[in-house]
Parts: C-alpha cells; sequence; structure tokens
C-alpha cells in the first residue's frame, strides 16, 4: 500500500513539473487597496484582443497568471473595477518567459505600477522614457497652433508646421539608431511596427538585417518581415 501510494504521489510531482517549461511565464503581483474587481491577462491574436485567462478578486488584492510564450511579447492587465470606472485600468507590459512581478494601486493602475522580471520591458522602458520628449515637443506645437495668433497667421503656421515635422523626422531617426543598436533585443521589430513604419523603407531594412535569428523568428520579428514584404 505504502509503495502504491509513494508511486502515485511520485507521478503527481512529475505531472506538476510538467506544467512549467522553460516557455513558461509567471505573471503576479498585488493591486493595493483593491476591495472588489476582475482582473484579466490579455494579449493580441490576429489582430484580435484575446482574454488568456482571469481571476476574481474579493478581499485578496494579491494575483497569479501562467502562460506559455513563443517569444517575447506585449501583454495587458485589465482591471474591471466594480466602480464603473474604466480609466487607468489598463496595464501594458511586454511579457517573456519567467517570473515577472507587477504591484500597482487600484486608484492609479496604470500610472504607478512597478514591473519588474522582463528584460525585455526594461529595454521598453528605455526607448519610452526618450520617446517620450518627442511627444511632449509634439503637443506644445500642437498646443500653439491653436493659439489665435499663429491661427490667423499663416506664415505662423507654415513656421510651426515645419518644426512638427523636423520633430517627427528626429523621432524616426532615435528609432531607426535604437533599433540598429538593439538587434538582439525582441523590442526592435515591435518598435519599428510601432513607432516608425512610415520611415523610410529602406532605413527599416536596414533595421531588419541586423536582427539576431532569434529575434528574427519571433512574434513582431515575423510580422516586420511580412510588413517589409520579404
Amino acid at each position: 500500500m505504502k509503495k502504491i501510494l509513494f508511486v502515485l504521489i511520485l507521478g503527481l510531482m512529475i505531472s506538476s513539473c510538467e506544467t512549467e517549461t522553460k516557455n513558461t511565464m509567471t505573471v503576479s503581483g498585488n493591486i493595493k487597496g483593491l476591495k472588489k474587481g476582475t482582473l484579466f491577462l490579455q494579449h493580441f491574436s490576429d489582430s484580435t484582443l484575446v482574454v488568456l485567462d482571469s481571476v476574481r478578486m474579493k478581499g485578496d488584492a494579491s494575483f497569479t497568471f501562467s502562460h506559455e510564450v513563443e517569444s517575447p511579447e506585449i501583454f495587458y492587465l485589465y482591471l474591471e473595477k466594480e466602480d464603473q470606472n474604466d480609466l487607468n485600468d489598463r496595464i501594458t507590459f511586454f511579457g517573456e518567459p519567467g517570473e515577472i512581478k507587477i504591484n500597482t494601486s487600484w486608484n492609479t493602475f496604470d500610472l504607478n505600477a512597478k514591473i519588474e522580471g522582463s528584460k525585455t520591458h526594461e529595454k521598453l522602458m528605455e526607448f519610452n522614457s526618450m520617446i517620450s520628449n518627442f511627444n511632449i515637443k509634439e503637443l506644445e506645437i500642437t498646443q500653439k497652433a491653436m493659439l489665435p495668433e499663429f491661427r490667423e497667421d499663416s506664415v505662423a503656421l507654415d513656421s510651426l508646421q515645419k518644426l512638427m515635422d523636423r520633430n517627427l523626422i528626429s523621432r524616426y531617426r532615435y528609432a531607426l539608431n535604437f533599433g540598429i543598436n538593439n538587434g538582439d533585443s525582441y523590442v526592435t521589430p515591435y518598435i519599428m511596427l510601432t513607432e516608425a513604419k512610415d520611415a523610410n523603407p529602406k532605413y527599416l531594412d536596414s533595421v531588419y538585417r541586423v536582427l539576431t535569428p532569434e529575434v528574427g523568428a519571433s512574434k513582431y520579428g515575423k510580422a516586420f518581415k511580412d510588413y517589409l514584404g520579404k
């Protein structure tokens, strides 16, 4: 009898170990102050936002999700709160195999989220910290263009348009240089598709040619290749 129990326990242990592989991503964390709500793990599949898993939260603000990841890609944590407020309820992060910790607060869900454990996400944040400067510049120019003294002056508006064009070119230049210098990062093809797809095709092709085989074979690497018509 003891021998049979030992075999059963061993079988269960082996089975539980087999549920996690080298491609398993485990996302866990805590949503400070949350009383009630449902948290969803989502990603895009064939241009459709798909729910991969969900957890009903009531009293306990901790969560854990596990998902098999073929290659690093963008995932979302969407919080459906019971306050009927849809603002600040989706966290975007670059998921990858391994353990990822995401801690935040219920009332500033996507604003103060602390994401740890994903090197790919860290690289994306490195890019975003610089690209935000171009976003701020674009907003400043747009706000100026709405002022009466500019709207009524075609010469001034033309000057602002030139500033906008220069800002856009600088933005593309930064994204392309980032890609050239980070051919081993899964973030690079994603950035090319989301931030620089309208850049000169020959420069995009230069970025594609520096991608490592692993990055080129990833979800966004393949999409980048298709976009370039290769």
